[in-house]
């Protein structure tokens, strides 16, 4: 856990920061000493996060964007600046996710899930990242992946892909922003104790029951533990780390257990 004040000075824009992971980590990110910008597509839920930072000492400010809209994204930067002077850190949480065979996912699904999850990655690191090369002083900018990105991802298609895209533009950016001093990493979190991905990939108790037992520490990992790391490596500790990829899963993805239910047992032929 990072000491109080490492992050004194800087401005931190957290999407997806209206709950789960994206809260996490804007609650941990405020701690340290950061100004956290919460993005999201629910005022209500963002509204809450700020109050909890601000409850604990913190200073933060809402602003309800679609990652998808490349003038909502242009206004939340500009927002951050506005409100306190700069930006420092992006954090691309925002994401989208269900479960479901690739033959029956539609046209539709497919767009909204890879629209938020990559697209919107690449919009918001495009203008924050703008923003940090005006200012000359570096920066950092952390995406959120899943191991499917790499493995691939049964049930999950859509959100394989688009995070495995999320990954290679991150390595990319890595090598083009590096003489500006913005390092661009990723962690890929397993499965956390989220109210909102847990709806999606283990809705039933045997679903979670299935994906825990997979995981070789055998339990799912607490938003907290992720933050810790997301943190990390957006802080001057991590300051000749740029490129990387830090999978804080407990060893799941070694088991590869998909998020699709088991299938029945076809009869024997």
């Amino acid at each position: 856990m990072l000491a109080e004040g490492t992050f004194d000075g800087k401005v931190a824009i957290v999407t997806g920061g209206g709950s789960g992971l994206g809260r996490a980590i804007a609650l941990e990110l405020a701690r340290t000493g950061a100004s956290v910008v919460v993005a999201g597509r629910r005022p209500e839920a963002l509204a809450e996060t700020v109050e909890l930072v601000e409850a604990r000492g913190g200073r933060a400010t809402a602003q309800s964007t679609d990652v998808r809209q490349p003038d909502q994204v242009d206004a939340l930067v500009a927002a951050a600046v506005e409100r306190f002077g700069r930006v420092d850190v992006l954090v691309n949480n925002a994401a989208g996710n269900f479960v479901v065979r690739a033959e029956d996912l539609s046209p539709n699904g497919w767009r909204a899930v890879v629209s938020i999850v990559l697209d919107g990655s690449f919009l918001c690191a495009r203008v924050a990242g703008l923003q940090m090369i005006e200012q000359g002083e570096g920066g950092a900018i952390l995406g959120v992946l899943a191991s499917y990105a790499w493995t691939g991802g049964p049930g999950t298609i859509h959100s394989a892909a688009a995070k495995a895209g999320v990954h290679s533009m991150t390595k990319t950016l890595a090598v083009e922003w590096g003489k500006h001093g913005i390092r661009v990493n990723c962690i890929t979190p397993g499965p956390t104790d989220t109210e909102g991905a847990g709806a999606a990939l283990w809705p039933t108790q045997e679903d979670r029951d299935r994906i825990a037992a997979s995981v070789p520490l055998g339990r799912f990992a607490t938003p907290e533990e992720v933050a810790w790391w997301a943190a990390a490596l957006c802080s001057p500790y991590a300051s000749y780390i740029t490129g990387a990829n830090l999978v804080i899963d407990g060893g799941h993805w070694l088991e590869q257990e998909s998020y699709l239910p088991a299938l029945e047992q076809r009869p024997a032929t």
